[in-house]
């Protein structure tokens, strides 16, 4: 059996009783007693429904609950086998996922899934439309696409999305998920330092936490593997406001890219243009569950981060895009900082990090409250739109990231 680091003893154990399966689905927790429980059940349903012949295996690696999680999903397994325990590693996303990675390799399983513990719209067919592809042999790694709230996802849609889209040059509409189906092979390359990063140098970084997501689409999209979306329709979770929650995962996220982008600067210098990935399933209009956001809360913000970061901006930033958060301070609606220029603003970042890399958790800081400012004005732009019609808006910030990919090239340091 191979090293397993990020199993503990409880989850060796069951994985040598099960001995061998052809699926897995992984469904990493923390104080999730609530929720896990349905996620479980239409788990277990989704893999008898449309893999019947095959042995299927549950994996919940948690990160240390009090509330009885671990508890409520084995109630809710009616005698799928299971490997259920605790993680080791950092506190995060990403050693949860870790342990999936090493339970997949030991069972030597032919494709599997992840999903999010406190999901509430999951269905047995977002189990199929995920395992399907990869259990058929025509796609490695398959992405979720969802109809989400315009207020919702938007580290997605500012950064992680155009950002992606226009380096690797595939448009994978969520590239940060949460579901993800992948080849028992690309998980054995996801622990074994995925992106060109060293093994050594994953499992103690933000990759450990939120930053795992965008580690393991961009190893999936420098690695060649044959992509794959898979429509899941709405979303509905426990969805955080962008002014309240979401700076840490910002951080985490948007550090690994950066990181990644250095580490991969040959797969993505000398690309041009995006294609679409194919999309299993029927995309519908779906009006989701509304998201609230205080937009007034993100400009506050934003002005509360230029004494802070003035120094990281004065150094970082073109004179172009220095003016333009000069102009974004005193604005109601930060303005200034959307479209070309928002693309400017997170260029200019990249490539200061990439050109000091051990200054990328500082650029990456000051890069937060300018995001903050970036959503303050889309959610101004889009409030008379439905999510819908939104999505012209996400489009436009993607399509001018990959116009201005140039200027990105052309203030990337020498190798």
């Amino acid at each position: 059996m191979p090293n397993a680091t990020g199993l503990d003893r409880r989850m060796t154990d069951a994985i040598d009783r099960i001995g061998r399966a052809d699926l897995l689905v992984g469904i990493p927790s923390y104080r999730n007693a609530a929720t896990i429980g349905h996620v479980a059940r239409t788990v277990v349903e989704g893999l008898r429904r449309s893999f019947p012949r095959l042995r299927g295996v549950v994996v919940n690696a948690d990160g240390g609950s009090d509330d009885r999680t671990p508890d409520r999903l084995s109630e809710a397994l009616d005698g799928m086998p299971a490997v259920v325990g605790a993680y080791v590693g950092p506190p995060g996303k990403g050693s949860a996922f870790r342990a999936v990675f090493e339970a997949a390799e030991m069972l030597g399983v032919r494709a599997c899934a992840v999903v999010d513990s406190d999901l509430r719209s999951i269905t047995p067919e977002w189990i199929e439309r995920l395992l399907a592809p990869v259990v058929a042999g025509s796609v490695d790694y398959v992405t979720p696409l969802y109809a989400r709230h315009k207020h919702d996802g938007t580290i997605t849609n500012t950064i992680a999305y155009p950002l992606t889209r226009a380096l690797y040059g595939k448009r994978v509409r969520q590239p940060i998920g949460g579901e993800f189906a992948f080849s028992g092979d690309l998980a054995r390359r996801f622990l074994g330092g995925g992106a060109f990063v060293p093994a050594d140098q994953v499992w103690s970084t933000d990759i450990a936490r939120f930053g795992i997501d965008i580690y393991m689409t961009t190893t999936a999209l420098v690695r060649g593997a044959r992509l794959a979306q898979a429509y899941l329709g709405a979303k509905i979770h426990d969805p955080k406001d962008p002014g309240a929650d979401l700076g840490p995962m910002f951080r985490q996220v948007v550090g690994t890219a950066f990181r990644l982008a250095r580490s991969n600067t040959p797969a993505w210098r000398a690309a041009t243009g995006s294609v679409e990935v194919p999309v299993v399933g029927e995309a519908r209009a779906v009006e989701p569950e509304e998201v609230r956001a205080d937009a007034a809360l993100l400009v506050r913000k934003l002005r509360a981060g230029a004494a802070e970061h003035a120094g990281v901006w004065r150094d970082a930033l073109s004179p172009e895009a220095s003016a333009a958060v000069r102009r974004a301070l005193d604005e109601d609606v930060p303005h200034s900082l959307a479209g070309e220029m928002w693309t400017t603003i997170v260029y200019d970042l990249l490539a200061a990090s990439a050109r000091r890399p051990e200054r990328t958790d500082a650029v990456v800081l000051a890069l937060v409250p300018l995001y903050f400012g970036r959503v303050a004005a889309f959610i101004a732009d889009a409030r008379d739109m439905t999510t819908s019609a939104s999505e012209r808006l996400v489009e436009e910030q993607a399509v001018a990231f990959e116009e201005r990919k140039a200027y990105l090239v052309a203030a990337w340091p020498a190798a």
